[in-house]
């Protein structure tokens, strides 16, 4: 039986119960470290992975923690799924980690929910949330383990402010939390980090691109997506200028 609810709704339902069992599995005393990550990442994969498969029979999915296949490229609705987005800072205890659910739609993240669970949030394509201006001087979330060569140029060449941070999901969604104004990434990422924070940025008003200003395109036979540019449509130029002038 498929669930009456839309795709948005569906998406951020089971974006926030994956949430809660990451939690209840870290809670529970079991694992810790590496092995916390690993149990988690598979627990919450299965459950969303069954739960898509059960809701939505007809449609493609591509899930990080699992085989991909070719079928999901012959469907033009495809589920994009991270049940752990952050492993490292989920095994360390961390807030900044998110569970992933999302829908692109002939290539295109239309529909999606970003579930913070460790700051108990959930941001989604279907309830929008205003989002702070931004300060004078512009914030730039950037990997608080490896920074993007690119990012730290840009942030040097506009002034902005690095603010280091774990997962994709909580760097893209650090902008629409008024806690940063820029997220530019370079250097390695799939398609699966992307597609969920994608579709909820831009459906609160927000650029979102690839680092050369093309459009980010999902459910291609290659989920490598190295880059990618979230920010205010007001900086984007900004920030392609001093990308122009850094190569």
């Amino acid at each position: 039986m498929t669930s009456p609810r839309t795709d948005a709704q569906l998406a951020a339902h089971l974006a926030e119960c994956a949430g809660r069992i990451l939690i209840e599995v870290r809670n529970s005393g079991m694992f810790e470290g590496k092995s916390l990550g690993k149990a988690g990442d598979q627990i919450a994969n299965e459950f969303l992975v069954h739960a898509l498969r059960q809701q939505r029979p007809e449609d493609g999915l591509l899930s990080e923690e699992s085989k991909d296949t070719e079928e999901r490229l012959e469907k033009d609705r495809v589920w994009i799924i991270d049940p752990v987005d952050g492993t490292r800072e989920y095994g360390e205890e961390r807030s900044d980690w998110a569970v992933h659910v999302a829908l692109a739609v002939n290539g295109k993240p239309e529909v999606g929910a970003v579930a913070l669970p460790g700051l108990d949030q959930v941001l989604r394509t279907d309830r929008l949330i205003d989002v702070p201006a931004a300060p004078e001087k512009l914030r730039m979330v950037v990997s608080r383990t490896r920074p993007a060569a690119e990012a730290v140029k840009v942030a040097e060449a506009i002034g902005a402010t690095l603010v280091p941070m774990g997962s994709a999901g909580a760097k893209a969604m650090a902008i629409l939390r008024g806690e940063a104004d820029i997220y530019l990434h370079s250097g390695g990422q799939f398609e699966w980090d992307s597609c969920a924070p994608a579709a909820v940025a831009a459906a609160h008003g927000l650029h979102i691109s690839r680092i050369d200003g093309s459009p980010l395109v999902y459910n291609q036979r290659d989920t490598y997506m190295p880059d990618l540019l979230i920010c205010r449509r007001a900086h984007a130029d900004a920030v392609f200028a001093a990308l122009a002038a850094a190569d």
